[in-house]
């Protein structure tokens, strides 16, 4: 679904999602700290940084503290992408949960929360 929201802005889910952990982040990180904050390997984020420079949507500035690893920072045109992919993104969010009470959201939070402990228990 993520592929199809944000297609034609010359995103995927992945570089979406990589943009996202450069754009939450306060100061701009080299891939190795982007990766640990996503939870991935530092070489999966790294093909994506690579292509999102060859796309002009990140660019690659100088790190003080360490020479080899260059900090990640968005351009225009990665801001913008962005920026976009989240507006539509809310839009899809607001759209799905159209009609849907506030009690029957808790409901289900609560049930997928007991899902997931259950769950939890059973692999132990």
């Amino acid at each position: 679904m993520g592929d199809a929201l944000v297609g034609d802005l010359g995103l995927t889910s992945a570089r979406w999602q990589v943009l996202g952990a450069i754009a939450l982040s306060p100061v701009p990180l080299p891939v190795a700290h982007i990766a640990r904050n996503m939870g991935l390997t530092r070489q999966s984020v790294q093909r994506v940084v690579d292509d999102m420079r060859m796309g002009g949507l990140i660019r690659l500035e100088p790190n003080p503290h360490h020479r080899r690893a260059m900090l990640v920072a968005m351009t225009e045109d990665g801001l913008s992408a962005y920026a976009s992919a989240s507006l539509r993104q809310e839009r899809w969010a607001n759209d799905l949960a159209a009609g849907l009470r506030t009690q029957e959201i808790a409901d289900t939070v609560t049930m997928l929360r007991t899902l997931r402990q259950r769950l939890g228990e059973a692999a132990d």
